[in-house]
């Protein structure tokens, strides 16, 4: 994933993981008061290599993340250490394989979800695509505004499927939050049999002890977020916290601290109005009656 410190060339197209990396290096410095060339001083390298850095372009061993942060003067050991485990990571994730064939940001998505250490997800017209079936997924994407070719669905459905992997880990499943609205609930995506198939995939997963399903119903009206898909991604550490908006006109990630505790927020707000789960299930099941 990260090129060896000091040697290869620069990466043209670093993955949002790396992206990622080089702009909390950049906050630091910023933090600090500093420019790139008074950085590269301190470091006794050049302005390039720290504007490199920042970029991800280049790799970075975690001792020289720990003499940027003493220069910058940081203290925030947590973070320091995050940063340092994030230069670490070499192995390149299964993701990879899909590089050519789908639109990179859906990679990186992926990056992002398998070192998540938490999930929260909320939506309100369709089921959250980690809680998806291979039916209900595929109704999804035979519906999509640009028509996708029958090798185009199968890599994004492909994808999809593995992605919800990380639910599934034996050792560490990834902790996971949805919140589901009555009308995603209710929607016939691909008629009543798929629709019923997805309902009860729903509730068979909410018995997992990290899987925790809530759904928001008609009644509660207008609400903060109501409207809004959000996806949220924990880090190791709030800063290194990831949002992750898909819209109509393309994927979006957010990590500026104000954008972050806006939907912290949002979130929060939503987890108000929400149904406890097993009420929530409850209401999945007359939903499934209803069919």
């Amino acid at each position: 994933m990260w090129v060896t410190q000091g040697g290869g060339r620069p990466v043209r197209n670093p993955t949002g993981r790396q992206l990622r990396f080089g702009a909390e290096l950049r906050k630091l410095r910023e933090r600090a008061g500093l420019t790139a060339t008074e950085a590269g001083q301190l470091m006794g390298i050049k302005q390039a290599q720290v504007s490199n850095m920042e970029a991800g372009r280049v790799g970075v061993s975690p001792e020289r993340v720990r003499t940027l942060a003493h220069h910058y003067e940081c203290s925030d050991s947590v973070l320091i250490e995050s940063l340092s485990d994030m230069t670490s990571e070499r192995t390149r994730g299964w993701w990879e394989l899909y590089r050519g064939s789908l639109p990179g940001l859906l990679l990186d998505l992926a990056e992002l979800e398998h070192h998540a250490h938490a999930i929260r997800d909320a939506t309100t017209a369709r089921v959250p695509g980690l809680l998806q079936t291979r039916a209900y997924a595929l109704e999804i994407f035979r519906q999509a505004v640009t028509e996708l070719s029958p090798p185009d669905i199968e890599h994004r459905l492909s994808f999809r499927i593995k992605r919800q992997a990380i639910l599934y880990r034996e050792d560490d499943p990834t902790p996971y939050e949805a919140i589901v609205h009555e009308a995603a609930l209710r929607m016939k995506v691909g008629g009543p049999a798929v629709s019923r198939e997805q309902l009860q995939h729903l509730l068979d997963l909410s018995e997992h002890e990290h899987i925790t399903l809530r759904a928001i119903t008609f009644d509660a009206g207008a609400y903060p977020g109501s409207g809004q898909s959000i996806y949220y991604a924990h880090g190791p550490v709030p800063q290194l916290d990831t949002v992750h908006l898909d819209q109509s006109h393309g994927i979006a990630f957010l990590d500026a601290e104000a954008q972050l505790h806006k939907y912290r927020t949002l979130f929060a707000r939503m987890e108000a109005v929400a149904l406890p789960p097993e009420k929530s299930r409850d209401l999945i099941h007359h939903v499934m009656r209803e069919l």
